[in-house]
């Protein structure tokens, strides 16, 4: 076989099967705003992204838990990003979203502003969170750089936290 032949299999073969090193390098995440701030959360942790449907408000809960709400026979938790990161309420509009997510015990669901898009990261392009006062109870993963603008990676099991 030629040289130049074998060339060409190898790179067929590379696209087919990349190295799993450069699989193992890119994050996945999928972008979100919550007032002026971008924020995003790793795409797997997203059971789905609804437009806004009715909730029913449930007495004696923090102020940024609205209430819960039906999806197709689970009764979720809904709660406001806004005021759980201290931002006034606003009202909803044609742009906001229920983000619903999950880990191993919990699912809820979450108010945001807008979604923004997808977004493939190189974990080098992600930096630690900011030292804190309160490091363990922090809810950011990490700070990624994608072109000129920063982006807030956050915790998905410390969202899910039960805090009520």
């Amino acid at each position: 076989m030629s040289e130049k032949l074998q060339d060409i299999i190898n790179k067929q073969h590379d696209q087919i099967n990349p190295d799993e090193e450069n699989m193992d390098e890119v994050v996945q995440l999928v972008g979100f705003v919550i007032g002026e701030e971008e924020f995003s959360v790793p795409i797997l942790s997203i059971q789905e992204i609804i437009k806004p449907i009715e909730w029913t408000r449930v007495p004696q809960t923090p102020e940024y838990v609205l209430g819960v709400f039906n999806l197709r026979g689970s009764v979720i938790p809904l709660i406001d990003l806004r005021l759980k990161f201290g931002l006034p309420s606003e009202k909803m509009t044609d742009n906001s979203r229920f983000m619903v997510m999950k880990n191993d015990s919990e699912t809820a669901g979450f108010v945001i502003d807008r979604l923004t898009e997808a977004i493939r990261l190189k974990k080098h392009e992600i930096g630690p969170a900011p030292e804190t006062a309160m490091q363990e109870k922090t809810m950011i993963e990490g700070v990624g750089k994608q072109n000129d603008k920063i982006l807030t990676i956050l915790k998905v099991d410390k969202l899910l936290e039960r805090d009520f």
